[in-house]
């Protein structure tokens, strides 16, 4: 079976930027299991994984257009550091949910200067080409119920 829209794929994986670094692994654990076609996955990757089949194996390089975007400097602001909990702790790295007009989304402290808190509401991996060494270990139909929440059930994916 062919890896098309609504097939359940479980892949094995290593993702390195440029530098040969590793960002993320499925090495040491079970595959990563997804519904393909209902953006599980970065749009790249998943148009890559399009046609494939268990066993097949392949490297690619997914610009930063087709992963988590580009960087956007608006998107790094001061705010006010009563804006945060009295005494609560705040070190570059830390993150937080924030709502914004799109909904919620994560951002990531960058810097702490006196009453000021410099945060950044890019993606930490936008603006980052991504390098995927990937093996096809299974493909399956998804079942009603995998189709009907959007994502999959059971070993390596999602519990109810």
């Amino acid at each position: 079976m062919q890896i098309t829209k609504n097939a359940v794929a479980a892949i094995e994986y290593e993702l390195t930027d440029d530098a040969g670094e590793v960002i993320d692994s499925s090495k040491g654990s079970a595959p990563l299991s997804y519904l393909h076609g209902t953006g599980n996955l970065i749009p790249g990757l998943e148009a890559e994984l399009e046609g494939k089949a268990s066993g097949d194996a392949f490297k690619v390089r997914i610009a930063p257009e087709d992963a988590y975007g580009e960087r956007h400097d608006e998107m790094i602001q001061d705010v006010p550091r009563t804006q945060f909990p009295d005494g609560a702790p705040l070190e570059p790295g830390m993150q937080f949910q924030a709502e914004g007009p799109g909904g919620a989304h994560i951002v990531t402290v960058v810097g702490v200067e006196g009453d000021n808190v410099k945060l950044d509401g890019n993606h930490p991996l936008a603006g980052v080409p991504l390098n995927f060494d990937v093996k096809v270990v299974e493909v399956r139909e998804a079942t009603s119920e995998e189709l009907e929440h959007g994502h999959v059930h059971g070993a390596g994916g999602h519990e109810h």
